[in-house]
């Protein structure tokens, strides 16, 4: 009983901080915020900044108190912020009309626009996501650039983590958006969970091919040793449920060029023709709308076929019924919620979520058109 009233005073003690006898709130101290959090004063600075690595614990104790009392940032600082004018470097690959990366930085120019009396310069510095060389040759650049903060669509790891290396010497905040990476410090990601992606990708085509046929795992031929993180993640995941499971369907590997792709129709056609116990087909990237169309153009209709995302290709294919399933992830949302979260970091200091993982929707030919209806940007 004593712990409980002792407790209670507390809490009284606190709250008369905080409002005054007329119940009007008062300015909020950091050392206030401590005292309810049950912290010290330094955690919550370094919580509100960003600053250094606090636990799970004592950023939620944190947060919870910040709504609570409804904190607001010193105006003096954020008006001068407004008056700034923001760089924010955008680098992912090479966005083309229709395709994947377009919908990610739709979802950023939306954000912009919803954002458009803050000065914000925006410099896109795209690669090509099948050759290695391209990225680092792209990061070099952006490491010359005098930046406020970075968002990053990562492909090859190794070179991503170079870059975020000297971001984090330079103190320039950076965002992940479509994957994230250990042994790197963003200030938030925003993707899909591609581990969990391989895996229903794998119980998805086990349960709709004829039993005993093989499976193909379709892959773009790149330019240097690195594969992309999202793909070898959703790999991860697609092995182990066949392992948990004890799936023993073989397992081939399908290379495909993006580089030539005229090339692609004659080399699958005669692929398939070898591989007469074909059941099914998974694309780890947003490209399985290419093999739909090859199906159409070679007249291969009897291999079920399940890929990612809602790109144009893809879309065509699952109302054809070449493409049998295709996972959603979000990446106009993605793209805004970077955006969005960079801009309040960098001009409010608000408190950042560093872990934010969208859903992932299994989408069929019967009700892709009121996906697109209800999409988040539309």
């Amino acid at each position: 009983m004593e712990i409980e009233k002792i407790i209670v005073t507390l809490h009284d003690r606190l709250r008369i901080k905080i409002y005054n006898v007329y119940g009007m709130q008062q300015k909020v101290r950091i050392k206030d915020i401590a005292e309810m959090a049950g912290v010290s004063p330094g955690t919550v600075d370094r919580i509100l900044h960003n600053r250094g690595n606090v636990s799970e614990t004592a950023r939620t104790a944190v947060e919870d108190v910040l709504k609570k009392v409804n904190y607001k940032p010193n105006i003096h600082i954020t008006g001068l912020s407004l008056k700034r004018k923001y760089k924010v470097v955008i680098t992912t690959p090479n966005v083309a009309a229709g395709e994947y990366w377009e919908s990610i930085h739709s979802g950023i120019e939306h954000a912009l626009e919803e954002y458009k009396n803050i000065r914000i310069k925006c410099l896109v510095h795209t690669y090509n996501e099948f050759d290695v060389y391209s990225c680092r040759e792209v990061y070099d650049r952006i490491l010359q650039i005098d930046a406020d903060g970075v968002i990053i669509g990562l492909t090859f790891k190794e070179e991503t983590l170079r870059l975020t290396q000297k971001l984090e010497e330079k103190g320039i905040p950076y965002i992940f958006v479509d994957s994230t990476m250990e042994n790197a410090s963003p200030l938030a990601f925003f993707t899909s969970d591609h581990y969990r992606c391989g895996y229903l990708m794998a119980k998805l085509i086990t349960a709709i091919i004829p039993e005993g046929s093989d499976i193909g795992i379709s892959h773009a031929v790149k330019i240097g040793d690195e594969s992309a993180n999202t793909s070898t993640l959703r790999q991860s995941g697609f092995n182990d449920y066949l392992a948990q499971n004890k799936v023993n369907n073989k397992v081939l590997r399908i290379p495909y060029t993006t580089m030539e792709p005229e090339k692609n129709d004659a080399w699958m056609a005669s692929f398939f023709k070898d591989q007469p116990h074909m059941g099914g087909v998974v694309f780890f990237n947003s490209r399985g709308g290419l093999l739909a169309d090859c199906f159409a153009r070679i007249g291969i209709n009897n291999i079920r076929l399940i890929g990612v995302d809602l790109t144009v290709s893809n879309i065509r294919g699952l109302k054809s019924g070449y493409i049998d399933f295709l996972i959603g992830q979000e990446p106009e949302h993605q793209g805004f919620l970077a955006m969005k979260t960079l801009i309040e970091y960098l001009v409010y200091r608000r408190p950042v979520k560093v872990q934010n993982y969208v859903q992932l929707d299994i989408l069929t030919k019967e009700i892709i058109d009121y996906y697109n209806q209800f999409n988040y940007l539309s």
